[in-house]
C-alpha cells in the first residue's frame, strides 16, 4: 500500500513538473523545473529497477541538458512578459488540440498488443548464446539491432557539428566556487569508476557505452566547470579523434562483415564478443568527448 501510494505520488510529480515547465511564467522558472522533472524521473528510473538509466538521465537529462538550456537562456534579452504568457497560451492550445487525437491512436493501437504474446522475447533469449553477450537488451543494441545504435552515434556528432554552427558562444566558467573546485578532485575519480562499471557491467546487465559515457562527460563538465581541466577546443585533434572514434570503428566492423561475406553488422563466427566490446569502448569515449564538448566546448578558437 504504501510502495503504491510513493508510485502515485511520483507519478503526479511528474505530471506537474512537466506542465509547469512547458507553462512557466518564465524561461528561468521552467528551466529549473525542466532540471527537477530529470531528477524526479531519474528517481522513477531506480525505482523500477533501472539504475542505469537513472545515471544516465540524472547526468544527461537533468545535469548536460539543464546547463545547455542555462547557456542558451544566457545569450538571449529578457523577452516581455506579455509576450511570453501569449506563446504559453498558444502552446497550450496546441498541445490540447493535440493530446485527445494522439491518446485515442495510442489506446486504440496498444490494446490489442497487450492480448497477445509476441514471440520476440523467445527468439531473442533462444539467439542469445550467439551473440557475443550475456544481456538480451545488450544484444539487441549491438546485436540484432546494432544499425540502431549506429545511427544514434551518428545523430550525436551530427548533433555536435550543428551546434558549432550556431555562433561562437560558450558557457561562462568564471570564478568557479571553491567548494566546486574541492568536491570535484573527490566527484571525478568516482565518476570514472562508475562509468567504467556500467561499461563493463553491460555485457552481463544492464549498462552499456551511452549511460557511461554521459556519467564520464559529467564528470568532465564539472571539472571544467571547476577550472581543474584546460579549455575543449575541437582544434585540438586528440579530442576529435576521441569524437569520430566510436563510429568510425562501427562503421569498419560492418564493412568488414560485408566484405567477410557476413553482411552488414553481422559478426563473424567467435568474434561478435571482441567485436562487441571494442565497439562499446569505443562508443563510450566518443560518446564523452561529445557530450563535453556540447556543453564546455570553446567555439571560439584561438587566431592562428
Amino acid at each position: 500500500m504504501a510502495e503504491g501510494l510513493f508510485d502515485l505520488v511520483l507519478a503526479g510529480l511528474l505530471l506537474m513538473l512537466a506542465g509547469g515547465a512547458l507553462y512557466g511564467r518564465s524561461l528561468y522558472t521552467s528551466i529549473l523545473l525542466f532540471v527537477t522533472f530529470g531528477l524526479v524521473l531519474a528517481l522513477v528510473w531506480a525505482r523500477l529497477g533501472a539504475v542505469d538509466l537513472a545515471l544516465a538521465e540524472a547526468a544527461i537529462g537533468a545535469g548536460l541538458t539543464g546547463a545547455l538550456l542555462f547557456a542558451a537562456l544566457a545569450r538571449q534579452g529578457r523577452a516581455p512578459e506579455g509576450e511570453f504568457d501569449l506563446a504559453c497560451r498558444r502552446r497550450g492550445l496546441a498541445a490540447a488540440a493535440v493530446l485527445l487525437p494522439v491518446l485515442w491512436l495510442m489506446l486504440s493501437s496498444l490494446a490489442p498488443l497487450a492480448e497477445r504474446d509476441s514471440p520476440l522475447p523467445e527468439l531473442a533469449l533462444a539467439a542469445l548464446p550467439h551473440s557475443g553477450v550475456e544481456h538480451p537488451v545488450t544484444a539487441v543494441l549491438l546485436n540484432y539491432r546494432a544499425w540502431d545504435t549506429l545511427l544514434e552515434l551518428a545523430v550525436l556528432l551530427l548533433a555536435l557539428l550543428g551546434a558549432r554552427q550556431l555562433g561562437s558562444g560558450r558557457l561562462d566558467t568564471a570564478r568557479p566556487w571553491p567548494q566546486l573546485r574541492a568536491w570535484n578532485a573527490h566527484l571525478a575519480p568516482l565518476l570514472v569508476l562508475v562509468g567504467g562499471f556500467l561499461l563493463w557491467r553491460g555485457s552481463s546487465a544492464p549498462g552499456g557505452a551511452f549511460q557511461a559515457g554521459a556519467l564520464l562527460a559529467a564528470g568532465v563538465v564539472s571539472l571544467r566547470l571547476a577550472h581543474l581541466l584546460p579549455p575543449l577546443r575541437w582544434s585540438f585533434w586528440p579530442l576529435r579523434l576521441l569524437v569520430l572514434l566510436g563510429l568510425a570503428l562501427f562503421l569498419a566492423v560492418a564493412a568488414a562483415g560485408a566484405w567477410l561475406g557476413q553482411g552488414w553488422l553481422s559478426y563473424p563466427a567467435g568474434w561478435a564478443k571482441p567485436l562487441i566490446l571494442a565497439i562499446e569502448v569505443a562508443a563510450t569515449l566518443s560518446i564523452a568527448a561529445s557530450l563535453s564538448l556540447l556543453v564546455v566546448g570553446e567555439r571560439r578558437e584561438p587566431a592562428p
